[in-house]
């Protein structure tokens, strides 16, 4: 395993990230058991992943809480989160508090080392600076989590304009949001002040359906060039990205899409999700591969760098 460090957390965490969301939720989408859910998290800390990041909403903070009872908790990074509004209703303070609470006793843990707000729309930010911030730190002083972070919602703020509101302000310790090769604006507008200010970065959307579902990708081309967003030579081949394939390349375009962003500068972990025992070792050895050539880079970057809002698909809901 590789570490970096998060930003000013100073924290060592795994550049390979457990996310126990999306639409596998370690496996509870399937209908896997607790005990199948707790081994993918077990085996991932066994193959050197320390950062586990889970929520209320996602339903895995049982599972995770499972886990860490063979886990020495001082050696993972655990953040979770609670959403500040219900479609336009914002939520009190005093019960994202009570959530707080909430997930540290389900977790079984004192404390959690990074505390998101979630899924956080453009017009919920100001509840969140000036309404949640002030009570959530408050409980930062009583030692119930040691970071602050916020994290967007890809499929309703695809310019990440959220973030670019919570980057005027010296709040958030950490932020997660969505990048991946069809999807790099972040590069525009978010990772240059992350990197000014040193604040960590969580990168989610690396791999969703759009590259794991057999025939997406090549849909979704199809689509952008008929729109004209896309050259149509892309949307003649059945698979777009091939140029990637090659000795010295990728070999599949999973890794592909792992180690681009993975290399990106500014991007600390890489978060991947799944249900599959045998795809966790498979998942972190594709975002501890090497950049992809130079060369593939420039022409993913010249082919889609212009491209907004694309494979931002919400979650699966839950069973």
């Amino acid at each position: 395993m590789e570490f970096t460090t998060l930003g000013r957390t100073g924290l060592k965490v795994s550049v390979a990230g457990l996310g126990c969301g999306g639409s596998s939720r370690l496996g509870l989408t399937a209908g896997h058991s607790e005990a199948h859910c707790a081994s993918i998290i077990l085996r991932a800390v066994e193959l050197g992943v320390n950062l586990i990041d889970t929520a209320k909403v996602y339903g895995t903070e049982p599972v995770v809480g499972a886990a860490l009872k063979s886990i020495p908790r001082e050696s993972v990074v655990v953040s979770t989160k609670q959403k500040i509004a219900n479609g336009k209703t914002l939520i009190p303070a005093a019960e994202v508090v009570a959530g707080l609470n909430n997930s540290l006793k389900t977790l079984g843990t004192d404390y959690v080392d990074v505390f998101f707000l979630h899924t956080v729309l453009p017009d919920a930010y100001e509840h969140a600076a000036n309404v949640i911030v002030p009570a959530l730190l408050r409980e930062k002083e009583k030692g119930k989590f040691r970071f602050l972070g916020i994290t967007e919602m890809p499929p309703k703020d695809a310019r990440h304009e959220m973030l670019q509101s919570a980057l005027k302000d010296d709040y958030w310790d950490v932020l997660m949001f969505a990048f991946h090769m069809l999807g790099q604006n972040a590069r525009q507008t978010v990772f240059p002040v992350t990197q000014s200010r040193n604040i960590g970065t969580l990168i989610m959307f690396a791999v969703r359906s759009l590259f794991s579902t057999p025939g997406r990708l090549q849909q979704d081309i199809q689509l952008l060039a008929a729109a004209g967003q896309l050259p149509s030579w892309l949307a003649e081949k059945n698979q777009p990205l091939d140029f990637l394939l090659h000795e010295g390349g990728a070999p599949n375009i999973i890794e592909a899409a792992y180690r681009y962003a993975r290399h990106e500068p500014g991007a600390n972990v890489v978060l991947f999700g799944t249900s599959n025992l045998a795809h966790v070792e498979h998942n972190i050895k594709s975002i501890l591969a090497p950049p992809l050539p130079s060369a593939d880079v420039q022409k993913i970057n010249e082919l889609f760098g212009n491209l907004e809002g694309v494979g931002l698909d919400e979650p699966a809901p839950k069973p």
